[in-house]
């Protein structure tokens, strides 16, 4: 197989991954904690993680304090503002609109770029927000009901949040002045997350569940598959392409989260929904086209 072919297998399979998150997320959101459920897919990936550091020899990063108080932030938002605000997103919104929301995570981020770096915003930048922002507002219509199972307007929110969250991870990674290795990043985000959602965990009720139970196996499911093996996917394809070449395949991300509540929740996508993703991925189409930096975290 062609070496570019060969990275674009790699980046299909990994957004294909990163898509299921979100039936995951509410398959797990129904049973479990938003914080126990993170903490409990953070030990799970950590010892994963850590064998592959052992494995491929990856040294721990040497950082000062300014660095790593943004990899701390960084694993504040990234991880544990993330993970928990999608599974809170989820008890109150369908996975369909929740992977609709998802895949404006490259728009976001330029957006955020925009504001927080002082970026300047083009006229093709303004253009793909336009889209975003269209396909966001057909999710949720003036006087939609914010019923739970239906896209509920805090449910959208939340999910919104957790993005945002996403962004500002990789916003933070680039104004990192020590380049850290991506195996050595996602282990340390991992165990910072890991103890930041234990801390939270304490304080919340206890989880009625077992591993054999739906839940469990979703969050095993989250910790080891899109986590791990999203991982080793995403950066095995970004080395053999262009950093705008995998830009375009965050659309897949969308696409996934929509067949797989299908498949596994039985959702049916309505008209606004189609619509919603088709504007996105409009988006990130036109966002991949432009000559700028592209970082997914």
């Amino acid at each position: 197989m062609h070496e570019r072919t060969r990275g674009y297998a790699y980046l299909t399979a990994a957004m294909a991954l990163v898509g299921t998150t979100v039936v995951a997320s509410k398959v797990t959101a129904a049973a479990i904690p938003p914080l126990t459920a993170t903490a409990a897919r953070f030990a799970l990936a950590l010892p994963c993680f850590l064998l592959l550091m052992w494995w491929t020899r990856t040294p721990w990063p040497r950082v000062g304090p300014r660095d790593a108080a943004l990899l701390l932030a960084q694993a504040l938002a990234g991880s544990i503002g993330y993970t928990t605000l999608l599974m809170l997103g989820m008890r109150h919104t369908s996975a369909t609109d929740a992977g609709v929301i998802l895949g404006t995570l490259p728009v976001v981020a330029a957006l955020c770029a925009a504001v927080l770096l002082k970026e300047r915003l083009s006229g093709a930048l303004l253009a793909t927000i336009g889209l975003v922002a269209g396909g966001l507002l057909v999710l949720a219509p003036p006087g939609a009901g914010a019923a739970p199972e239906t896209g509920g307007m805090l449910g959208n929110a939340l999910v919104l949040g957790a993005v945002v969250c996403e962004a500002l991870f990789i916003l933070l990674n680039r104004a990192l002045r020590v380049e850290v290795a991506p195996l050595a990043l996602s282990t340390l985000m991992t165990a910072i997350g890991l103890a930041g959602a234990l801390a939270g965990a304490w304080w919340e009720p206890a989880a009625t569940w077992s591993l054999l139970a739906p839940a469990g196996a979703a969050v095993a499911y989250y910790a080891l598959v899109p986590t791990v093996a999203g991982f080793l996917l995403w950066y095995a394809g970004a080395r053999l392409v262009s950093a705008a070449e995998a830009a375009v395949f965050t659309a897949v991300a969308p696409v996934s989260a929509l067949l797989a509540a299908m498949l596994v929740l039985h959702e049916q996508p309505q008209l606004r929904q189609l619509a919603g993703i088709g504007c996105v991925l409009a988006a990130i189409l036109m966002l991949a086209r432009q000559p700028a930096r592209a970082a997914v975290s």
